[in-house]
């Protein structure tokens, strides 16, 4: 590094200039470490920062951002997709794929495109193919077909065992900041589980089938037409997942990569839908063993 006392800014920009150097010499180990290590230091300072909770905050936050990105030389278009994005947000709604298109953006020069690049990029001419697609999670693409299987097996399971000892009182009792009960966790479980189904069974009959945008963790707090009980919420959930498996275990495998057409994802496969449900279960699991962590000690018996 070149100076003396470097900034925090600094040695994040400069981790990122190393592992691109690296990349160029062919180090692609020392790349990936010290590209991870950046992306570290990104997370932590994210983590620790203060950021809107309210929607409406949220939206205006976004605009806000979108403006003083412009003395950043951000692109106009990806300054409107924010502006446009939070407009939609504010207004009780998700942003589709056609307002906020797959962002690209150049490995070499950091060039940015909303969709897909179709020519050379115009600062450093490298070719369409080396930009870097950012979808809109990680979820899409966490788990293979088989690992996908195993995942959505093992999640009934270990939600069970997280839940084993709690009385009803307990998993329905919300924590003392607001938030979810367990009860809304299963509940969002079973409402995300229904939707996989229903998707799966689009995928199967229809070709490239239209799959709605769904805001499926509004649903939780609605109470109409559930079981009375929490663990009846989870026996359902169980018993639909067992049915989902069945038919995921019994099709051809060239079935997992049949398209599908997202509202809000744009094109899918099967594969990327039940990797998403698979890897976005895992984030519930922990959000119940911190809410099991407040009982028995303080909480309804």
């Amino acid at each position: 590094m070149t100076t003396n006392s470097p900034t925090w800014a600094d040695t994040l920009v400069h981790l990122l200039a190393l592992a691109s150097r690296l990349e160029d010499e062919g180090q692609y180990n020392l790349a990936k470490l010290t590209r991870a290590i950046a992306d570290s230091l990104s997370r932590q300072a994210a983590y620790r920062m203060a950021a809107p909770i309210a929607t409406d905050e949220l939206a205006a936050d976004l605009k806000q951002t979108a403006a003083a990105l412009a003395s950043l030389n951000v692109s106009a278009a990806a300054r409107s997709a924010l502006e446009q994005g939070a407009d939609v947000m504010a207004g009780g709604s998700m942003p589709l794929i056609t307002t906020i298109p797959h962002p690209h953006v150049c490995r070499t020069c950091g060039h940015l495109l909303l969709g897909a690049p179709e020519t050379n990029c115009p600062t450093c001419g490298a070719w369409p193919g080396t930009y870097q697609r950012f979808m809109p999670n990680y979820w899409l693409d966490a788990f293979e077909p088989l690992a996908a299987i195993e995942r959505l097996r093992q999640t009934p399971l270990d939600v069970a065992t997280l839940l084993e000892g709690l009385t009803e009182a307990q998993l329905n009792q919300a924590p003392a900041g607001g938030g979810w009960a367990i009860r809304n966790v299963l509940t969002h479980l079973r409402d995300a589980q229904d939707v996989l189904a229903f998707r799966l069974d689009l995928f199967l009959q229809e070709e490239h089938p239209l799959l709605e945008a769904k805001a499926v963790w509004t649903w939780a707090a609605n109470e109409g037409e559930r079981p009375p009980t929490a663990l009846e919420i989870f026996r359902t959930y169980r018993a639909a997942r067992t049915e989902t498996l069945h038919k995921l275990e019994q099709m051809p495998l060239t079935h997992w990569w049949r398209t599908g057409r997202h509202q809000e994802f744009g094109q899918v496969t099967l594969r990327q839908q039940a990797s998403y449900f698979a890897a976005h279960e895992l984030t519930h699991l922990s959000q119940i063993g911190v809410l099991r962590r407040t009982w028995p000690s303080n909480g309804p018996a």
